[in-house]
């Protein structure tokens, strides 16, 4: 899939600017021609931030005659690159954050219509002004996008009870890569009209066209939350304290976060400000978010909990959060891992994702075959509860990322070949971007693979929306 673009030169910005409102167009600023793992980093680029769908549309248009390749822009948080196009010719960078109105809000319908330029905390803030809850919970919370949240398909910390985002969305508004507006803000929860167009943009990167709007599903405000860190012996023991977990409470089980040692000791190592709640951090533990129901009281029930998992020998020691500021202090240390590990800095980082019962051969297997290749510090943490761990592979102390270059690609293949084997997935939740899309045609079934060019042929002919993301140029 071979396509010839234009650079977003000069002249194709003024013809830009004659089009469209005043400063809607300009050059691209540094920041949006960097990612945050400093992987890739784009080159002078036109910048757009258009206030309407029709704006969008015409952009789109006229990127389009002039056979100019488009990246849409959300909050980029992105982690796989795919907001940033370092390869081919100076693209239009499409910025949405000029769109963030909360159209329209249905709290008896449990629907909520936003512009995909919205921020995800204020997205979850308007739903909590309607006394709902708007359950999609990521670290980046405060600075993602909802247009990114559906491009990647964003997962976080909700996915057990409430699934990704693609789980979240009733419909789209979206300009296909001709300039067509696709009007699919519904809000129905059936409507079996043919091909659900929906689902195929959500996950799509950007690769299909921009996302402008959705329909998002809202949910009862869950009338007490309980909150637990408990040690378990190991992530066998983990996923048996799920079970157990399930068999308590069914679906009120919101999160189920495995944390490793090695968390808490990036977090001593480089935020000591963290408060941690165990004199000596222990190898495996795991944090359990309940919302329950009000009849029912979140610490007995957890206390019962712990009671028959310790009897079990799934667990040996714990804290159940006796406020919303304990409990605030027990997520702050989950959701201060990736800064931890950002600041010690990672020679290889994995999405990935196996079955449940799989997990603890996945450990296992992953520790032992990297052990081969040297002496390395691993971070294996994640949302256990749906499969996804985040296995991350560090350098020893005193010691450089950059002095492992030469062994990156085989810890990479080292963890991703084991996945594949174990049926798993090599993105779980940061999608394909530019960085994994060898990945996907080494892992892929082929004929997903066929599938999915030829709908991107079909769709986007002329290669432009966000060209070399997911799939090769």
């Amino acid at each position: 899939m071979t396509h010839t673009l234009n650079p977003a030169d000069a002249r194709f910005a003024e013809t830009l600017r004659a089009a469209l409102p005043d400063g809607t167009v300009s050059d691209a600023s540094a920041s949006y021609l960097e990612e945050p793992r400093g992987v890739y980093r784009g080159k002078a680029a036109v910048l757009a931030k258009p206030r309407s769908t029709q704006e969008v549309a015409t952009l789109i248009r006229m990127a389009a005659e002039a056979r100019v390749g488009v990246i849409p822009y959300g909050g980029g948080t992105g982690l796989v690159g795919a907001q940033v196009d370092p390869d081919g010719p100076p693209p239009l960078i499409l910025s949405l954050e000029r769109m963030t109105a909360i159209r329209a809000i249905y709290p008896d319908e449990n629907v909520l219509v936003v512009e995909a330029g919205a921020i995800l905390e204020d997205v979850q803030r308007a739903a909590e002004e309607a006394d709902r809850l708007f359950p999609l919970s990521l670290a980046a919370q405060g600075s993602a996008r909802i247009g990114g949240n559906l491009g990647t398909n964003a997962g976080g910390t909700g996915v057990l009870r409430y699934g990704n985002t693609r789980d979240l969305c009733l419909g789209l508004e979206a300009v296909l890569p001709d300039g067509q507006i696709l009007n699919g803000l519904t809000r129905l929860r059936k409507n079996n009209t043919g091909y659900d167009l929906r689902h195929l943009l959500i996950g799509a990167e950007g690769t299909l066209g921009v996302i402008t709007a959705a329909t998002l599903k809202l949910f009862a405000r869950p009338a007490q939350t309980g909150t637990a860190l408990l040690v378990v012996d190991s992530p066998s023991a983990a996923i048996k304290l799920l079970s157990m977990a399930r068999k308590h409470f069914g679906e009120m089980v919101s999160a189920f976060e495995l944390i490793h040692r090695q968390g808490y000791d990036f977090l001593t190592e480089t935020m000591p400000e963290i408060r941690q709640p165990f004199a000596l951090a222990p190898e495996w533990s795991v944090l359990i978010e309940l919302g329950l129901a009000a009849d029912m009281d979140p610490q007995v029930g957890l206390a019962a909990l712990f009671e028959e998992a310790a009897e079990a020998g799934l667990v040996h020691d714990g804290l159940i959060a006796q406020s919303s500021a304990q409990s605030a202090d027990f997520w702050n240390i989950r959701e201060s891992i990736p800064e931890g590990n950002r600041r010690v800095g990672s020679i290889c980082s994995h999405d990935i994702s196996v079955p449940l019962s799989a997990i603890p051969e996945f450990i296992e297997k992953a520790g032992a075959q990297i052990a081969l290749i040297g002496d390395f510090r691993i971070n294996c943490f994640g949302h256990v509860g749906d499969g996804n761990l985040h296995y991350n592979v560090f350098p020893h102390i005193g010691h450089s990322r950059d002095e492992y270059a030469d062994q990156r690609e085989a810890l990479k293949n080292c963890v991703h070949d084991l996945t594949d084997a174990l049926g798993g997935s090599i993105s779980a939740e940061h999608g394909i971007g530019r960085m994994k899309v060898a990945d996907l045609e080494k892992y892929g079934d082929p004929a997903k693979l066929s599938a999915m060019r030829a709908i991107k042929a079909a769709l986007d002919p002329l290669g432009i929306m966000n060209p070399g993301a997911v799939l090769r140029r």
